[in-house]
């Protein structure tokens, strides 16, 4: 269960400034969102098979797509596990403030505030009638503006416990520290408690006159809601990776998949029911919208339940997360794709010490100051544009060698990649133009590397040469 619907499902309800949201219609967006996951899921499995290592899907794209294909999918994954935690810590930090509100102990709303969130909500401040009608968020935004200190005429504006908790995970990690089955069930056995509090303590608050009009943006904000939200599924690729430890990957790998993404959208979309039926939908465009929803219906001592749970919850998905990135940096260096003191590792921790502080650098400074809307957009076009790559990976692999061994093998085909490749182009198109340039400027520097550096200091470019020496 991702960590996005602690978070993204907020503002897939309630949209932005210039964005439509999707109302209580996300129960729909949920339903789409569940296909195209579990399509492109299914692709990821036949990859999972083939390579008898675990890794991401650099590690297949460069094991049978090609070196250019697998830079293209490295490069992009940056923005799944970084950016993406991005988004996580600046979500953390809101249940993190409610938490502690919840102690009687307040931060300056400046210290956990975008700059872009607090000016926006200054405004709308400015332009309401009625000032009681407005969100809590949009008043601590306005709040922030008002109170914070000036540097140079500007106001000092940043998100302080986001960066905080980024900076203490990447001494953590620079440290060391072993992943284990324990760890990951105990943080799925928290996050599954706060959810089912959640739903337990709102479904007696819900008023369903609250679900009219179900779609009040039509469908395009049913659309637009499910290319926010999907920041909730972009971990399911990770049940893939399992496949070689499987000990019936044909039977058992679609099984875990479908199984687990019936499991989470029953939940979302009791979440999103539940949210929307509680409170207005168009005031839950916030970065911790289960919390501010307790504290609408006056539930303040289970919003401070909620808001605990999510912490740890979130605070585990970071540490995977982070994680994660730097052995990515780490297999991309040692292909010869990266320099070489980007494969370094820690001459007492034995870890990618080097990556890993980079990989913190890259969190810690956009969480300071960016929206998390920005950051969950541009995390989602990442990802899909991977999941297109996979799915198209096996299109392209089944033409040119037919007879490899696939211990699993993707149903359908060409239906199921088609239909990935369809349903995650056609979310990409749902995101905005700025989301857009961002990532094309995003690859576009990425392709400068390779071709600068990367293709020409790569190992199989060098194995190619060595006989002619």
């Amino acid at each position: 269960m991702g960590a996005g619907i602690f978070s993204s499902v907020g503002t897939a309800i309630a949209g932005s400034a210039d964005r439509p949201g999707a109302g209580p219609a996300l129960v729909v967006s949920l339903l789409i969102l569940t296909l195209g996951s579990a399509l492109a899921a299914l692709c990821y499995a036949e990859f999972a098979a083939m390579i008898p290592a675990a890794g991401s899907a650099y590690t297949y794209a460069y094991a049978t797509l090609g070196e250019l294909v697998a830079w293209i999918i490295g490069w992009d994954l940056i923005l799944e596990y970084a950016i993406g935690n991005v988004a996580v810590a600046i979500s953390w930090a809101g249940y993190f403030d409610t938490l502690l509100r919840g102690f009687g102990i307040e931060i300056p709303a400046w210290l956990v505030t975008d700059y872009r969130t607090a000016h926006q909500a200054a405004a709308q401040v400015a332009a309401a009638a009625d000032r009681s009608a407005l969100s809590f968020a949009v008043r601590q935004g306005a709040a922030a503006v008002a109170t914070a200190p000036a540097l140079f005429g500007l106001p000092l504006i940043f998100n302080l416990p986001a960066v905080g908790i980024v900076s203490i995970i990447t001494l953590v990690l620079v440290r060391g520290i072993k992943e284990s089955a324990w760890v990951n069930n105990i943080s799925v056995v928290i996050k599954v408690a706060v959810v089912l509090v959640f739903l337990a303590v709102g479904v007696t608050y819900v008023k369903p006159e609250n679900w009219t009009p179900f779609a009040p943006n039509g469908f395009r904000g049913i659309t637009v809601g499910a290319a926010i939200i999907f920041f909730a599924y972009i971990g399911f690729d990770a049940v893939s990776t399992a496949a070689e430890e499987t000990r019936n990957p044909q039977k058992d790998m679609p099984f875990g998949i479908i199984a687990s993404l019936i499991i989470c959208t029953v939940l979302y979309i009791a979440i999103a029911l539940v949210l929307t039926g509680i409170m207005p939908w168009d005031q839950l465009g916030v970065p911790d919208p289960l919390a501010v929803a307790l504290t609408f219906i006056h539930a303040d001592w289970f919003a401070g339940l909620v808001a605990f749970g999510a912490v740890m919850s979130m605070t585990s998905v970071l540490l995977v997360f982070q994680l994660g990135q730097p052995r990515i940096f780490f297999s991309m260096a040692r292909d010869g794709l990266l320099p070489t003191w980007a494969a370094k590792v820690h001459p007492r921790f034995r870890t990618p010490h080097v990556t890993t502080i980079i990989t913190g650098v890259l969190v810690a400074v956009p969480a300071l100051f960016f929206n998390i809307n920005e950051m969950v957009e541009l995390t989602n076009i990442g990802t899909l544009f991977a999941f297109l790559l996979v799915a198209l990976g096996i299109l392209v692999l089944r033409v040119r060698e037919p007879d490899r061994a696939r211990p699993f093998r993707t149903p359908l085909v060409p239906l199921v990649p088609l239909a990935a490749i369809g349903i995650c182009g056609f979310l990409m198109f749902q995101l905005p133009l700025k989301t857009w340039i961002l990532f094309i400027v995003w690859l576009a520097i990425g392709l400068v590397i390779y071709f600068g550096y990367s293709h020409r200091h790569s190992r199989l470019r060098l194995a190619a040469a060595s006989p002619a020496r």
